[in-house]
Order: C-alpha cells, then structure tokens, then sequence
C-alpha cells in the first residue's frame, strides 16, 4: 500500500459499516498501549485510553520513537528540536486522556527505523506486560501500510505470544488510504465512544500541534495532518483488528545466524553446567528418555549414551539439522515443533528441560507442566536446568520455571544445586544410589 498525507484518501463513508462487534476493554486488569510515534496512541487508541483511565484500569502508553523524522525539510525545527516537541506534546495529550506523565515510556528507537531495532521493541513490551494472562495489549495494526506502524504491530503481536496478552491492533493509515476488503480474513471489532471519550479523544489529538498545524509558514513545516485525515477519527467509532496469531521465530534465527549460538561446546559454562546435569540423573542407565528443547544436540549426544532411547523436541528446524548431523549413530529421535504443542506419544522414564522453560509463555509452560507430568513413567524423573539470570525478552525466569512444577502431581525435589548462574533440580520419587566401596 502507498499513500501521502496530503491526499485525500478512501472517503470515510466506506468505512462506516466496518465496525464488527463491540468489544468491552474496561474489564483488562492492565492495559498497554503501543504508539510507534507520538499522536498514534490519540487517533488509533484515544477513546479506549480515556476509558480504561476513567475505569481506574492501570495503563501504560510505550512511545517506540519520538517521531523526530516528521518534518526532515524543516526550515525551522532541527531532528532534535521537533523530538523534544513532540514528547512534550505527548505529555499534554496522555493528561487529558487521564494518563499520567509517569505512566508513558519513551523508548527512544530512531524515527523510520522500527523495523531495524524491532527485537529491542519487543524486549520493551515484554518487560511492560510481563505475565500477560490478565493483560490487553494495543498496538497498531501489522497491515498499517507505515513500515514503523507495522513493525511496532509487529512486535507487539510477538509480545502477546510470549506473554498470553490479549492483543487488540489499530489501523490508522489503512483507514486513510485502503478500501475495508483491506481487512478481510481478520476480525473487526470496535469501541463505540461516549461523548466524555470523544472530547478527550479530539483534545488529545489537538495537543499534537506539531502534526495538526503546520509548524511555520515556510516550505517544509506543512501540516501532516489536516482535517481530511482527523476527520476519519472524529466519527465516536474506533476500530480494531483481531488478527491471526503471529509466529515468533527468534530462536530459529539466532541457530540461523550462528552454529552454535549458546556456545555449547565451548563455553566453560555450557560444559560445567552439563557435567552437573549429567551428575544428577536418577540412574546410571537411563530408559526412555525426553528432551524438550534440544538445541544443536550436545546434551541430547551426552543422554543418549546412557539411554535406550532420546526423544529430542526442538522448535528450530536450523537447530533440529545440527543436532542430527551431531547424533547420527546413536539412538536419538528429534521431532521439530513447539512444545507443548508438540509432543512425542508414550510414556518416558525420565524428562529433561535444560535452558528452555523461560523461552515459553506462562500459559505454554502451565501446559508443558501437565504434559509431562502425564508422560512420566511410574517412577520417572524430571531434571529442570536453567540459567538464573535475567532472560530478556521472554517474561519468565530460572525460578518461575522451577516453581511451576512444585505441584503435588509433580514428583517431589529429589536433589538439587544452585550457585550464581545456573539452577538444577532433579524430581523424582525413586534414586538408584550407587554401591558404597568396599
């Protein structure tokens, strides 16, 4: 899609029968809305703000960049000076949606350049929603047609599958240049404004005055929004898109780019931690052994010459092509796909989880949690191995992980080690212990 601000646009009338249902947002225990420029948050997501502030409902607002690139042939404003601007701008126009100054985070990513830094922008989400299960997330929308837009939707859409955030999207260039068969196989829903929303909404679209007025008479300060634009967002409607769920391929493209990114072979870390690992199993010989999240294959190599048998999961097909090149002789089985989704079919004497629990959800590991439990043998065992340092990125950590199997389905802490980098338990009902020398 190409568009210009100065155009004007699919007339309003075509969108007016595309509302879809309503939608309630005031029962979200927290909102967080994502703006890839300051005035996005006013015209996508304005009337939902002023609700949820008005319903006492904790709301934060991420400014990706601070929209320094909007007028680059200014005669009068230098980058600087219009970025400084238009963050005092945001400040006014977050006040009278009843947002708190202290409540928006400017993350400071250079204007035109989203795409660039989009892992960053969803280390930033991530660290706002943290356990997203009770959370709404609103970003713009993916198919926005601004390529910042759409990388901020981006990220956000890979927020909400590592947090279990609801994630509504905002169109906001989409409904200035597309036609709404631009929307079909996604979900539209809308907000229907009171008029108390629709004046907050309309002044805190005004108090982005470097974007609604021109900024000086001069060649180069024009306005970028002028009423054929605003006017698509004066209607008491505001429209949002459900879409489908977005796959988050980061750890495939980090086993993409390097041969062994955590550096297993090599690492003092990797090899220490791994002697500690081994060091811990139940048994001398192992049976049927499951390995969930196995990497290029050095621990599943090392478990399967214990073992009848290795079933190693991985989610990157990079990784699964190391790992078989590396096993290849031995008795090992790798399936590709995301646990818990994926999931080997029988019963395994011992389930091994090593630097993996933090890379999933706090819903995933919930259910990673029950499917082990029910694939242990009678007497299996379960080894938890984890790095205890902060994972940024992903909302968990080594702890939570371990928590998440203190339930009593689980089998109880057999042994465990603990130091300042890494954290391994062992559970399990049984323990063969090996003959005292005579």
């Amino acid at each position: 899609m190409t568009f210009h601000h100065a155009e004007a646009g699919t007339p309003v009338e075509r969108w007016a029968d595309a509302v879809g249902p309503e939608i309630d947002v005031a029962t979200a225990e927290r909102v967080v809305v994502v703006a890839a420029h300051p005035d996005d948050e006013s015209l996508g997501a304005g009337g939902l703000l002023a609700r949820c502030a008005a319903a006492g409902v904790p709301t934060t607002v991420l400014l990706v960049t601070d929209g320094d690139a909007s007028h680059p042939r200014s005669p009068t404003h230098s980058r600087a000076a219009l970025g400084e601007r238009r963050r005092r701008e945001s400040v006014v126009a977050a006040a009278t949606l009843g947002i708190d100054h202290e409540r928006l985070v400017h993350l400071g990513i250079p204007d035109g350049e989203v795409a660039a830094h989009e892992d960053d922008v969803v280390t930033a989400i991530v660290e706002l929603v943290g356990d997203g299960r009770d959370a709404l997330l609103v970003a713009p929308h993916r198919g926005d047609g601004h390529p910042d837009h759409e990388a901020a939707g981006r990220a956000a859409a890979i927020a909400a599958v590592r947090t279990d955030a609801r994630l509504l999207e905002y169109p906001i260039w989409l409904l200035h240049a597309s036609e709404p068969s631009a929307l079909s196989g996604v979900q539209v829903v809308h907000l229907a404004l009171d008029e108390h929303e629709r004046t907050a909404k309309r002044r805190a679209i005004d108090a982005h005055a470097s974007q609604v007025h021109p900024l000086s008479d001069e060649p180069g300060d024009e306005v970028l929004l002028g009423e054929h634009v605003l006017e698509r967002f004066r209607d008491g409607v505001e429209r949002y898109v459900i879409a489908p769920r977005i796959v988050d391929d980061r750890l495939d493209r980090l086993h993409a780019e390097r041969a062994e990114p955590w550096g297993a072979d090599d690492r003092w870390y990797e090899r220490r931690k791994r002697a500690l690992l081994l060091a811990m199993l139940p048994q001398e010989r192992l049976g049927r052994v499951l390995e969930v999240g196995c990497s290029t294959g050095v621990t599943t190599a090392a478990l399967a010459e214990r073992a009848d048998e290795v079933v190693a999961i991985d989610a990157s097909a990079a990784a699964l092509e190391r790992a078989a090149a590396r096993t290849a002789g031995l008795p090992v089985r790798l399936l590709h796909g995301q646990a818990p989704d994926a999931w080997p079919e029988g019963r395994f004497d011992l389930v091994v989880l090593s630097e993996v629990g933090y890379f999933l959800s706090p819903a995933a590991l919930d259910a990673l949690v029950d499917r082990v439990r029910d694939s242990l043998a009678a007497d299996g065992a379960v080894v938890l191995c984890h790095w205890r340092h902060a994972v940024r990125g992903w909302p968990l950590d080594a702890d939570a992980v371990h928590r998440a199997f203190d339930g009593p389905a689980t089998p109880p802490r057999a042994a465990s080690y603990a130091d300042a980098d890494v954290r391994i338990e062992l559970r399990a009902s049984r323990v063969a212990m090996p003959e005292a020398d005579r």
